[in-house]
């Protein structure tokens, strides 16, 4: 069944004439304007293309760029080295930027998208993005509007880098572009991004972010508001706003050209404003018809860009109408046949190809990295000349503290950023004295916004540096996971490792902060990270283990693109004692890089070599398990505690051995009960078929309440030692 934009098309195409009175306007010669129809021609029959796959069972997606034709002209106003985060209606940009490079065929790279090849250039087949390493397009597949953090990220890494003398994929006078819909800048996200690029840009930091607004009125069904995203965005001290007719191509070529030239001279974000209409709904499965008139669809199809840029070429004498129509059928036939090939080509058909991205790093490769203890020379000179394996002992929140140090010793690209994490220290001093020591340009507060501070380590991420955002607290995280789901996590996954999130998100959390409190400071709640494929989750809970886990991590993202959550114990932050007041058995030296044989990642640590029963635990748990370990010997009763160190991927080997040598486990966990830390392990028990005796304590299924009443849910000694004596009677 033919679509109505393609018979609208070619009915009005054809009875379009020459006006002799009508030239191209200044700034568009002929050459760009066929090149840019071109484009828009061909984004044009993609859609189409999409369509007609679907109806034959062999295409997969049909969201089409139909009636933004016009954001060719964006692409055409920038350059191909300028990095571009483009929303799903992109077909026309992306297009153009891939004429832009020499060797590339955009059209092939959509199709093989669409049938989900495996060959396709950028995700494998895995999903239809816009994207492509060779193009500067970084691939989004992310929920409504979650890539603009990152696109702001970006922009301020372009010049961050360059501060730093760090290699970056993007030149350093770089205008990174992101595109987004009406409806989409209005998430939270949205408002949030752009706060946070007009906040940076205000004290005098460069922020050059062109972000593209493509207004077509509607939200899949809603409509959004006649002026509202200019009246929400046209006056904002900061952020400078430029508006162009999206369907006019010679008036969005203009504008976006001001738009770009603005940012790339005076290095401050912009709103490029282009009002569009949306042809052939939300996607093929979308009946207009339920919630529009047909008043307001003909207004639509009035409007077409491909069909406006058309009568400007016919109306100046660039082409005549059977050249116009001509054209556009050899497109369609190109794009069919092109089509036709793709179809047949493989796709993927094994779980083993799908997942090959997310696989992780070899633990041997990265304990062997040289990044993981630097240049001597300059490790001493961080220091100021005191290396902290000759301090003493030192506490966790120290030991994290030393760590983020040495990372800078073997990454000069290292930032350590988050709320109050420079001038103050952090809340709990584990980045205190580290500004004085790595300056400004390396660690620095941001806003209050989880969003912006994740988005800004993931735009560094793919820039060449190597961030460790601090999330305030636990719960703080919950308010911006997405960004570590929806984009962290999905990025190399859709991009087959092309481009990576290395990055060590550093959070305060768990409970047992005694006199302090709330559920917004203790928070046990890991259920989110623990299954977010190819995250890493570190849980430090003695002072040697923090800090070989942080540069392990460390060394992981700079080696392997890994993105990881580096889980720091609110209560064991400044620990000393562990049996008894004054007996200093917390504390540990710190051990030097490349002092250990331990590879760490992935290992877990035993305590003992009792053979009544394993101890599985990790946080807090482990030194509450330790001093039950201790009672439970007095009375004749061997248990070991193993602290599994790692919540993702689990140390399953290290787990099975220590069951086995006792035949008895108890799993530990502090956190909650239902979708908490001992699900996974108990489950890696039961997969490998362990025959011995499980059983596990948890915190309750609740929030953490103030004060002592925190007790009342949270994990107890009492109940582990309860639990390990009835375990060792069975």
């Amino acid at each position: 069944m033919s679509e109505p934009v393609d018979t609208h098309f070619l009915e009005h195409a054809a009875a379009l004439r020459r006006d002799p009175g009508t030239t191209l306007p200044e700034g568009l010669d002929a050459e760009l304007a066929l090149q840019l129809f071109d484009a828009q021609l061909r984004s044009r029959h993609l859609d189409l293309a999409a369509r007609w796959l679907r109806s034959t069972g062999e295409g997969f997606y049909t969201i089409g760029s139909s009636g933004h034709e016009g954001n060719a002209a964006v692409a055409a106003a920038l350059r191909p080295t300028d990095p571009a985060l483009l929303h799903y209606r992109s077909g026309g940009f992306y297009l153009q930027r891939a004429t832009q490079v020499p060797g590339h065929d955009g059209v092939r790279d959509v199709l093989l998208g669409l049938v989900g090849a495996a060959s396709e250039p950028i995700s494998g087949g895995r999903h239809k993005v816009f994207g492509h390493a060779d193009l500067a397009v970084i691939p989004q597949t992310s929920t409504i509007a979650s890539h603009l953090p990152r696109a702001m990220g970006v922009a301020f890494s372009v010049s961050r880098a360059a501060k730093l003398g760090v290699e970056c994929p993007w030149p350093p006078d770089s205008v990174v572009v992101c595109s987004v819909g009406d409806a989409s800048v209005n998430h939270s996200t949205a408002a949030g991004a752009i706060n946070a690029a007009v906040h940076t840009s205000y004290q005098g930091v460069p922020m050059p972010l062109l972000l593209v607004c493509e207004d077509n009125g509607i939200g899949i069904s809603v409509p959004t508001p006649a002026g509202w995203v200019e009246s929400a965005y046209g006056h904002r001290p900061g952020l400078a706003y430029f508006g162009a007719d999206g369907c006019d191509l010679a008036e969005t070529l203009r504008v976006s050209r001001e738009a770009a030239r603005y940012v790339r001279d005076r290095r401050k974000p912009a709103f490029l404003h282009l009002r569009t209409v949306r042809l052939m709904g939300h996607a093929g499965s979308d009946v207009e018809s339920a919630y529009r008139s047909t008043a307001e669809l003909a207004a639509d199809l009035g409007r077409d860009p491909v069909l406006s840029t058309a009568r400007l070429l016919i109306s100046a004498g660039v082409l005549t109408p059977a050249e116009v129509v001509d054209r556009y059928e050899a497109v369609r036939q190109r794009v069919r046949d092109v089509a036709q090939e793709v179809v047949a080509l493989p796709k993927m058909t094994t779980a083993a190809q799908v997942m090959e991205p997310l696989a992780g790093p070899d633990p041997s490769a990265v304990a062997a990295a040289p990044e993981r203890a630097g240049d001597p020379a300059r490790r001493r000179a961080v220091f100021d000349g005191r290396l902290p394996e000759d301090e003493g002992p030192l506490t966790l929140a120290q030991s994290v503290n030393r760590a983020l140090v040495d990372g800078t010793a073997a990454d000069p690209g290292l930032l350590v950023f988050g709320e109050d994490v420079a001038r103050k220290g952090g809340v709990y001093g584990v980045s205190r004295g580290l500004q004085r020591r790595l300056g400004r340009a390396r660690v620095f507060d941001t806003l209050l916004d989880e969003q912006s501070t994740l988005g800004l380590a993931l735009g560094a991420g793919v820039s060449g540096l190597l961030p460790v955002p601090e999330i305030q607290y636990l719960a703080y995280l919950h308010n911006a996971e997405d960004q570590l789901r929806g984009e962290a996590a999905t990025l190399p996954f859709f991009s087959q490792r092309q481009y990576t999130n290395p990055m060590v998100v550093r959070v305060a959390g768990y409970g047992y902060q005694k006199g302090f409190g709330g559920h917004f400071h203790n928070d046990n709640a890991l259920g989110v990270l623990l299954d977010i494929p190819g995250l890493v989750v570190a849980s430090p809970s003695r002072p040697d283990d923090a800090g070989m886990m942080m540069r392990t991590c460390l060394t992981m993202a700079r080696t392997h693109g890994s993105t990881c959550v580096f889980l720091e114990p609110i209560a064991l932050y400044h620990t000393v004692d562990l049996h008894e007041p004054g007996d200093g058995a917390w504390a540990t030296s710190y051990p030097a890089p490349g002092s250990s044989s331990d590879p760490v990642l992935g290992r877990a640590r035993t305590y003992g070599t009792g053979e009544d029963l394993t101890i599985l635990t990790f946080g807090n748990g482990v030194p509450m398990s330790l001093r039950v370990a201790a009672r439970l010997e007095s009375d004749g009763i061997g248990a070991r505690v193993v602290d599994l160190r790692w919540l993702r991927p689990l140390p399953v080997d290290d787990i099975l051995r220590e069951a086995h040598a006792t035949g008895r486990v108890l799993v530990v966990d502090e956190t909650r009960r239902t979708g908490g830390v001992s699900e996974g392990v108990v489950t890696a028990l039961v997969d490998h078929r362990f025959d011995g005796t499980v059983a596990r304590v948890t915190s309750e299924d609740s929030f953490i309440p103030l004060g002592d009443a925190a007790l009342t849910v949270l994990l107890s000694e009492e109940t582990i030692e309860n639990a390990a004596r009835d375990l060792v009677s069975v």
